[in-house]
């Protein structure tokens, strides 16, 4: 057994508003500048709808992540041999058009236009070129043209329906959507990491954040195209790769990352989760219909002595154990089984979990009349408005068992608060509920209050870093000639 600690996330859609402040934390801290003026390491997209970039799910373009190969796994568009045949033409890496071109506004004409009949505006000016341009799409485009053809209908996630359920989901009645925000998953298995031909991306010991060293970095760009979530980006101006860092300089001073601090619906959670890096290669090469169930086989109980010995032999700190025996993502991902991986048949394990949106119950429109009376006060979850095919196909490799079973919790969760705080519900009905998934109902009201009434800290379960164990390190490998024992020589010391 393989003891090792990753700073994980949850975030919970059924609380995102699509305010994209997290968006602009992000973007002010990290990549307002030049060569970076189209990333978003942190975006939020909505669903159904066509991301950012433009279908980044859809692996037949870009060719991201990894694919089952036997008993392991192969990089599907990248790789040693791959890459090397791409490596002066990657025909699967995604182009500007695909992001978008950013651009600003040309304010000067509004203040140097001649005087005459028309108001002077600000046209658009690329800030790539430094042109002016027709301005085409944007990294939020779908915000405004979710239900449109171009957006919605173009949803990579609608292929596992059939015409007549596609066509259903865009009825006035069931019409519907829900914010998705993404980051970096810094996953168990990334293939941003193994597609390198550098060697400049790697993933820390300590807490499992994967890196970019700037240093080290050839732009390859084997890792845009590796990554199936997108999330590793080009810089043009420095002509070097970058991506989410996950504010690693906040975490080492016990602060959360950026965009979770500044996040208005406190959808987001951090904690540490134990896992066994023994059992990766079997999870990622797991068949489809085991995936979910094989990562989270992975992740290990942080109360269990054995694993609490594993992990102490394997250096990780009593701190960092005792932060994830508290990590509430550990609760929504292990405990609570409601937390599921974003597109987990990409094999890269990734380490952001989602809670499934419980969308409102669906309406019917007979003789021009919309009614959405019910003889409960809400319908089973067989009667959502995405159907389960397609929440499958975002959260669990097509296993619409493992999200049905998800979203039956969080009902359950729902009509036990209902009542508990109003009591017009059949009591009946409530135990019949919480009894399908085996829930009690302090368990319900553990997760109401996690989701609902927690704290900052309790929101964000932060390890402490220890940076002393590192300078120790240091000074204990150098050896009487001065050196370090990492390849670097000791400045003499000054003498008379």
């Amino acid at each position: 057994m393989d003891v090792r600690s990753q700073v994980s996330m949850v975030f919970h859609l059924d609380k995102c508003i699509g305010c994209h402040t997290c968006s602009i934390a992000c973007k002010n801290i990290w990549t307002d500048r030049k060569g970076a003026e189209y990333m978003w390491w942190n975006n939020v997209e909505t669903k159904p709808g066509t991301g950012y970039p433009t279908k980044w799910e859809d692996q037949e373009i870009y060719k991201g992540g990894w694919e089952k190969n036997g008993d392991t796994v192969s990089l599907k568009g990248a790789g040693k041999f791959r890459g090397l045949k791409n490596i002066f033409h990657n025909p699967h890496l995604p182009v500007l058009d695909d992001y978008y071109e950013p651009w600003t506004y040309k304010y000067q004409d509004l203040f140097t236009a001649p005087e005459g009949d028309d108001q002077p505006t600000a046209r658009p000016v690329s800030l790539v070129t430094g042109e002016h341009m027709d301005v085409q799409s944007g990294p939020n485009w779908d915000d405004d043209l979710g239900g449109s053809p171009d957006y919605a209908r173009q949803d990579v996630n609608l292929n596992q329906l059939s015409e007549a359920e596609r066509e259903a989901m865009f009825q006035l009645e069931r019409m519907t959507f829900h914010y998705l925000p993404r980051i970096c998953n810094h996953c168990l298995n990334p293939a941003c990491v193994a597609s390198c031909p550098s060697g400049a991306l790697y993933k820390r010991g300590e807490d499992g954040i994967v890196l970019i060293n700037q240093e080290r970095c050839r732009a390859w760009r084997m890792c845009v195209t590796a990554c199936p979530y997108k999330k590793s980006y080009y810089n043009w101006h420095t002509g070097k790769s970058e991506k989410c860092i996950l504010c690693y300089p906040r975490l080492e001073s016990g602060q959360a990352p950026a965009c979770f601090h500044s996040c208005v619906g406190r959808i987001r959670y951090l904690g540490v989760l134990l896992y066994d890096a023994d059992k990766i290669e079997q999870a990622a090469s797991a068949p489809d219909d085991r995936l979910v169930d094989a990562q989270m086989d992975i992740y290990l109980d942080p109360f269990d002595p054995e694993v609490i010995k594993q992990a102490r032999l394997n250096g990780v700190a009593d701190s960092t154990i005792i932060a994830a025996q508290k990590s509430p993502v550990y609760k929504f991902v292990k405990l609570w089984k409601l937390a599921l991986p974003l597109h987990p048949e990409f094999r890269t394990l990734p380490n952001l979990f989602y809670v499934p949106a419980l969308l409102p119950t669906m309406a019917t429109v007979a003789n021009g009349v919309y009614d959405s009376t019910s003889k409960s006060l809400w319908n089973g979850v067989e009667s959502n408005r995405l159907p389960m095919k397609y929440l499958a196909s975002l959260f669990s490799a097509g296993d619409t068992g493992k999200v049905t079973e998800v979203m039956k919790r969080l009902m359950a969760v729902r009509l036990h608060r209902r009542g508990v705080t109003v009591g017009d519900l059949n009591s009946a009905e409530i135990s019949q509920a919480l009894k399908e998934v085996q829930m009690d109902g302090s368990t319900a009201d553990e997760i109401f209050r996690l989701t609902s009434l927690a704290t900052f800290d309790e929101r964000f379960v932060i390890p402490p870093a220890h940076r002393e164990e590192s300078i120790e390190m240091l000074e204990s490998t150098a050896d009487v000639k001065g050196n370090t024992g990492f390849g670097f020589k000791r400045k003499p010391e000054r003498g008379l």
